[in-house]
């Protein structure tokens, strides 16, 4: 019995999965306040009444879009944040990691800048609330820094919310590079390396 259950809840995961991967897949060319879940299921090949079995609506599965789009970016903000290392190798390190992040998941990160400022709420909303949680852990990394000695609450928090903001920039930036030519790319990497780079000297001398 208990083989039983196991192989149907792998098989009503790997549909839930399919059901999200058909998703993104059709929000390449649409908003997600367009996409009807009739076309999900068609995508999949399930039928429409499967879908209440994983999501409530397709705002529900906005919301777990979002949940596996930002869910693989805590690397990358540790890397930003990151006090191995001079300076610039920590800029030339995080901008790398950006842009392989772009490459590898390309279609979440059109997903979020779409939507971040998108018609569905809830979906806008957990957005919101998976930066302001970023933030929070980007703030939580540089208390540990001896950099921030001496810094208030609000001010690591206004410092880490600037880390999170040009993170999302730069992977914007990127995204559009992505079918251009190289030297787009490169200038890109140059132009985030420098953004970074300023929050960097302002972060030094703040308390000058």
């Amino acid at each position: 019995m208990s083989h039983t259950l196991g192989l149907r809840q792998a098989q009503k995961q790997k549909t839930r999965q399919a059901l999200l991967d058909a998703a993104l897949e059709l929000l390449e060319g649409q908003s997600l306040s367009s996409l009807g879940l009739r076309e999900v299921t068609r995508a999949v090949g399930v039928a429409p009444t499967a879908f209440y079995r994983h999501f409530r609506s397709t705002e529900d599965l906005g919301v777990a879009l979002v949940e596996e789009a930002l869910g693989s970016l805590h690397p990358m903000i540790r890397t930003i944040v990151s006090t191995a290392g001079d300076s610039d190798e920590r800029i030339r390190r995080a901008v790398e990691l950006i842009a392989r992040h772009v490459d590898a998941y390309p279609s979440h990160v059109r997903f979020i800048a779409r939507e971040q400022h998108g018609g569905v709420r809830p979906v806008r909303e957990a957005i919101q609330n998976e930066l302001a949680r970023f933030t929070e852990e980007v703030k939580a990394a540089l208390v540990t820094d001896p950099m921030a000695e001496g810094w208030s609450d609000d001010d690591l928090l206004m410092l880490a919310g600037l880390y999170v903001d040009q993170m999302l920039i730069a992977a914007s930036l990127f995204l559009e590079a992505l079918e251009g030519p190289e030297e787009e790319r490169q200038r890109v990497t140059r132009l985030a390396a420098r953004r970074l780079r300023l929050i960097s000297i302002g972060r030094a001398h703040w308390l000058d």
